[in-house]
């Protein structure tokens, strides 16, 4: 049974991390964009792929954090620490394939992805996902030592490494940028010092004696077929579910270029603000992961139940606030852009649009399935999402812009149908009660 107090003291410093990170985000988008609207929307397209590798670890990560979470629901220390060196392990090797690939095949890779676009833009693009590639180990090291400190309760300490790494970023890019004029290069270096010295860090405080998760010794460190299976069981599908959830993305930006730099460079900045919006419930999410996990872990699905509804309501009510905050805000954050008149008037409208429908479709269709995933239930989600993602987000959206000339409207038009068709989805299983007979540690 966790207390209110428990919860806040879990769901406080997730919330905050989360803001500091899109408040960060906004600001590093306004730096790119000072040096041209090439520069950012080589970015842009960039990181799409990017959050595509990000998706992959933190499903890695969170099966990690399923796991280990209902192991320390059963009071059993030794495993889920066991199963959080295997995590670790894991993750680290997952993000130097994708380093590899990425880096070598970086041309390649975005021809096919985004076909022909402006020459200016492709070169942004080649050289920030060269730099930002060479980063994806020390993300994966850091995504999962602060899934599993969020798994044993400890948000705060994560908190504060990701708000020093969120600083070092801004920094470096204000540096790299407007002293030394490096551009898209700056950016991408100033991003991958932040990772690297967030993933030390973090790691050094793992390291101490009597950390939950501390590492361990290094035969625990080699892969246990046993702990692996449990923990791909649960990540595996999480991980398609969100690379078939980014892919979707891609594919949505790939129809997006074909629109022209103006929209380009406004779907970049509505997409960062979107992301503002969102983390505030992303936060609330990662905390029932645990909160659910470890219900789950000590056999009592009716608390498991119970707190998959609070946590939705408190989704709902954060995202109704950064809602209320960006609509009022949009005029004044586009000033700090590069943006024509026209990208502007696009950025404004949408986000009032957008705003509008969110608290009430967003919780039920993002924060939710967190409860559901923490119970084993992992296979409906993921055939959900990649349902409702290709039909709607993907298909609707190509039908929009390429049919009714809808250009950029059709894109956001698409969003909010899957959010529609994921809320009723969710709603439904969570209330059906079939997610109870899983067993994550069977």
């Amino acid at each position: 049974m966790f207390t209110n107090k428990d919860i806040k003291a879990l769901l406080w410093p997730l919330i905050l991390e989360q803001i500091l990170t899109g408040i960060m985000g906004v600001a590093d988008t306004f730096m790119v964009s000072a040096v041209g609207e090439a520069s950012i929307s080589g970015v842009a397209l960039v990181d799409s792929l990017n959050v595509l590798v990000l998706y992959f670890l933190s499903a890695l990560a969170a099966g990690g954090t399923i796991v280990c979470s209902q192991y320390i629901g059963q009071g059993d220390r030794d495993r889920a620490r066991l199963s959080a060196n295997q995590v670790m392990m894991a993750s680290l090797a997952l993000s130097l394939v994708c380093c590899s690939v990425l880096a070598a095949l970086r041309r390649p890779v975005l021809r096919l992805i985004f076909g022909t676009v402006e020459p200016d833009v492709m070169d942004a693009a080649q050289i920030y996902l060269l730099v930002t590639a060479l980063s994806y180990p020390f993300l994966a090291l850091y995504t999962a030592s602060a899934a599993l400190h969020r798994a044993a309760g400890n948000s705060r300490r994560p908190m504060i490494v990701a708000a020093a790494a969120d600083i070092l970023n801004i920094a470096g890019n204000a540096v790299l940028i407007f002293v030394f004029h490096m551009g898209v290069l700056g950016a991408a270096l100033a991003t991958l010092a932040s990772r690297a010295v967030s993933a030390a860090w973090l790691l050094a405080h793992q390291a101490r004696p009597g950390q939950v998760f501390s590492l361990g010794p290094m035969e625990q460190f080699k892969p246990d077929r046993a702990m692996l299976r449990r923990i791909m069981r649960v990540g595996l599908p999480s991980a398609v579910e969100n690379g078939m959830f980014q892919f979707g993305k891609l594919a949505v930006q790939s129809t997006v270029s074909t629109l022209g730099t103006t929209a380009i460079a406004a779907q970049a900045v509505i997409a960062t603000m979107d992301s503002c919006i969102s983390m505030p419930g992303v936060a609330v999410g990662i905390g029932l992961i645990t909160v659910a996990g470890q219900c789950m872990g000590r056999g009592d699905p009716d608390q498991a139940q119970r707190y998959m509804g609070l946590f939705t309501r408190i989704s709902a009510a954060v995202s109704l606030a950064m809602c209320l905050v960006f609509s009022a805000g949009a005029p004044l954050i586009t000033r700090f852009t590069a943006l024509s008149p026209e990208g502007v008037r696009l950025v404004c409208r949408i986000t009032w649009f957008v705003c509008a429908l969110r608290p009430l479709l967003w919780p039920c269709a993002f924060t939710l399935p967190n409860g559901l995933r923490a119970a084993g239930d992992v296979s409906f989600t993921m055939w959900i999402t990649a349902a409702s993602m290709w039909v709607l987000r993907v298909g609707l959206c190509w039908f929009l812009c390429r049919y009714t000339g809808a250009g950029l409207w059709g894109v956001w038009i698409g969003w909010c149908a899957d959010w529609v068709l994921r809320a009723a989805c969710f709603l439904l299983r969570a209330k059906s009660g079939r997610w109870r007979r899983f067993n994550v540690l069977a």
